[in-house]
């Protein structure tokens, strides 16, 4: 999926869009997502899901996909949140927050109703905020983006050390998926316990050929004359659209009146 995504950001019809045009445009809506309410936050959400797969051309499969793991950590929150215990001495004071409820033992666990509404105000601000994530992250290629913070003032260190984490995902998604497949090919996962020692081995594994791969990368950048900053070509051959940024701004306004006019 990682590869699937770095391809994606290289080979989307936005590509030759001005990254600084994407990525306020993106931060916009993040903030517009940070202070609106549920209703706004989900019009956020399928707007940029238009432009992420209509205009950008990202695949509905995956941008599906993307959406449903995110969906999967919220789901983790959905019963902390909804489900409540009280003493039974103490249900005479949830009564009127309380769906459903039973008594265990000298507790009471209910259903909340104020745990609903968190929930669904959770959801609504986590698909918004994550739908102009995945915006960013599937139609500006990573060195783009750092390219475009060098260009804001970033610090050159934060920028290299960001380069070097986005190097290393892939170095050991790549080695871990090798040596997977190899122990899968002997049947090391056919039992339980050949899983749990097939797992030890795995990671002890990743653990030394990830710093094999670092000590190499350090040779072949000394070898190269590495002065403390990573230099990334790309090829700046971007153009900024009038027509989009008139798009951006006008539907920008529009959520900000639609939200004003609803909840002030």
């Amino acid at each position: 999926m990682k590869m699937q995504i770095d391809t994606l950001a290289y080979t989307n019809k936005l590509r030759r869009l001005a990254p600084e045009q994407k990525l306020l445009f993106a931060i916009a809506l993040l903030i517009i997502t940070a202070f609106a309410h549920p209703v706004v936050q989900i019009l956020i959400a399928v707007w940029v899901s238009i432009w992420t797969i209509f205009y950008a051309g990202i695949p509905t499969k995956i941008y599906l996909q993307l959406i449903y793991i995110a969906g999967l950590f919220w789901l983790t929150s959905v019963p902390a949140l909804v489900i409540n215990a009280v003493a039974s001495s103490d249900v005479s004071l949830v009564q009127n927050d309380a769906i459903f409820g039973i008594n265990i033992a000298s507790y009471y666990l209910y259903i909340s109703n104020h745990g609903i509404v968190q929930v669904w105000q959770i959801f609504t601000r986590a698909i918004a905020s994550i739908s102009c994530l995945y915006f960013v992250m599937l139609t500006i290629p990573f060195t783009d983006l750092l390219q475009t913070f060098r260009r804001f003032g970033f610090p050159a260190l934060i920028t290299d050390l960001l380069l070097l984490m986005y190097r290393f995902i892939f170095v050991l998604l790549n080695t871990a998926s090798e040596l997977w497949t190899a122990q899968q090919a002997r049947n090391g996962y056919s039992t339980f316990s050949l899983s749990m020692k097939s797992l030890s081995l795995l990671v002890g594994q990743l653990f030394q050929r990830t710093l094999q791969k670092y000590r190499q990368v350090s040779l072949s950048l000394e070898s190269r004359g590495f002065n403390g900053e990573f230099q990334v070509w790309h090829p700046a051959r971007y153009h900024v659209s009038k027509r989009y940024a008139v798009e951006a701004i006008i539907g920008c306004l529009m959520l900000i009146e639609l939200e004003w006019n609803i909840y002030f």
